[in-house]
């Protein structure tokens, strides 16, 4: 038996899945140079590959929020989204094992050195993403549905900026102390 999930839980997570890339891509796109600094200090690309992938980067990002917007996409706009989102965790984690904590992860507005937080709050956003790639249970969404759409997105990205703002602040704590 194939695993379902309920039709308005889904466009929810789809919803929320969204806006997160639909506002990653607008801060890279509004300080490209800032992200270009920040993907460079990854140091997992060829220096000469930076430029032109940095500038792909936001792109793919809002063609991923768009696409999931779309009915009738079925789950390759999820599972896109969980793989690009299993990659970033990838990248931040061979940071943090080469010791590389002060560099800028690169996916916020303001600047966000790695952390494990960063690794396990992408995780759970591929959980969402991989949630969202079920199908849906085939019920017919009604009236009620779409307020429960848009106060169940409005909820996830509240929770998602809350976790987003104590990881950054727990940061910037940490470097105080030191």
């Amino acid at each position: 038996m194939t695993p379902e999930i309920d039709a308005a839980l889904r466009a929810t997570l789809r919803c929320a899945l969204a806006l997160l890339w639909l506002a990653a891509a607008s801060h890279k796109l509004r300080d490209p140079a800032r992200f270009r600094d920040a993907f460079a200090g990854y140091q997992l690309a060829p220096a000469m590959a930076v430029r032109a992938l940095a500038a792909f980067v936001p792109c793919l990002e809002l063609a991923l929020g768009l696409w999931l917007l779309i009915p009738g996409t079925g789950a390759a706009p999820a599972l896109a989204t969980a793989a690009l989102l299993a990659c970033y965790a990838i990248a931040i984690a061979a940071n943090l094992l080469r010791g590389r904590r002060s560099i800028d992860c690169g996916c916020g507005a303001r600047a966000q050195p790695l952390g494990e937080g960063l690794v396990v709050r992408n995780a759970v956003v591929v959980a969402i993403a991989l949630a969202a790639a079920l199908p849906a249970n085939g019920r017919a969404l009604v009236g009620l549905d779409a307020a429960t759409i848009v106060g169940g997105t409005a909820a996830l990205i509240t929770l998602y900026v809350a976790a987003d703002t104590a990881l950054g602040n727990g940061a910037r704590a940490r470097r105080v102390r030191a």
